[in-house]
């Protein structure tokens, strides 16, 4: 069964810190557009700038609030290991499915210290683990080869999210993990289709936070093998992959679009990216209405 799982944004007070009633909206909105899970601290939450406690507390609000409406993930990555540990053990009494955990940034990794990092994590956890590859985030990418021998060494190693520009990568972990339990998740919307076919298991695609109904539409008609619908619906998803491009962090942008949607928070992200051009945002809402009413006359079509 595939699936869309949204890295969700993170609304903010003035504050730059996690604003729980609207975030409360957030959610709502995801869970009535029909998602099928949430990563919540992924790349798209702008989790950097908190601390571990602000980090464990909205942890536990999402899974009281969301009460398994929907499946948890955790973005428990940080560039303090024994942090990474602490929160990833923490969220599993809490409900989350495992937490997702970026591979270390800022210094460079080769593959055998990508290997000893995640091993090492992988045998400090009392669950299951996804590995979260992002290169143009981290400046490494895991290569399959890696990620066959983690597999063969750890049997909570259960999962990728795979944020990479050469889709091929994905298909090469997908052949590498054979013969284990374990699920592939596109990091991009626009390789869903892709990742599938690799032998993937669906997306964790950001577009998802501004129109979740056509994700999960797409998601159902690939799940009941409605080939014409499936594609039909994936073209949508691409014309709509110009947004993550218009300004230099999409959080702000994807929030002033949700609320164009009637969801009401705040547009606040974190500095310095909570600026931005308003011909930008303009250029934006016109692309996101084109494509709802694309959708729209779809469905009644």
């Amino acid at each position: 069964m595939y699936k869309i799982i949204t890295p969700v944004v993170t609304v903010f007070d003035k504050n730059e810190k996690p604003d729980f009633e609207a975030n409360k909206k957030v959610i709502d909105f995801l869970v009535e557009g029909g998602v099928d899970g949430i990563l919540v601290l992924g790349s798209t939450g702008e989790f950097t700038g908190l601390s571990k406690k602000e980090k464990y507390d909205f942890f536990r609000f999402y899974a009281e609030y969301t009460n398994q409406r929907v499946e948890l993930y955790a973005g428990t990555g940080s560039t303090n290991f024994k942090e990474t540990v602490e929160l990833s053990n923490d969220i599993y009494s809490m409900g989350y499915v495992a937490p997702m955990v970026i591979g270390p940034y800022y210094y460079g990794l080769d593959q055998e210290k990508l290997f000893v990092f995640y091993d090492t994590l992988a045998k400090s956890l009392s669950g299951d683990l996804y590995v979260y590859n992002f290169p143009a985030r981290t400046g490494h990418s895991i290569a399959p080869e890696t990620m066959k021998r983690l597999l063969e060494e750890n049997k909570n190693i259960v999962g990728l999210k795979d944020s990479v520009s050469e889709p091929n990568h994905t298909n090469l972990v997908c052949r590498a993990a054979k013969g284990h339990p374990f699920l592939s998740y596109s990091g991009f919307d626009d390789q869903f289709l892709y990742n599938i076919s690799s032998g993937g298991n669906g997306c964790i695609g950001g577009l998802s936070n501004i129109v979740p109904e056509i994700w999960s539409d797409l998601v159902a008609s690939a799940n009941q093998n409605d080939f014409e619908r499936t594609v039909r619906l994936e073209n949508l998803i691409h014309q709509l992959m110009p947004l993550y491009d218009m300004d230099s962090n999409f959080s702000l942008l994807f929030k002033r679009l949700m609320i164009k949607r009637g969801v009401d928070i705040s547009p606040q992200a974190i500095f310095p990216f909570n600026q931005m051009d308003e011909g930008i945002y303009k250029k934006a809402e016109e692309l996101m209405d084109l494509v709802i009413a694309q959708y729209r006359d779809f469905k009644i079509g």
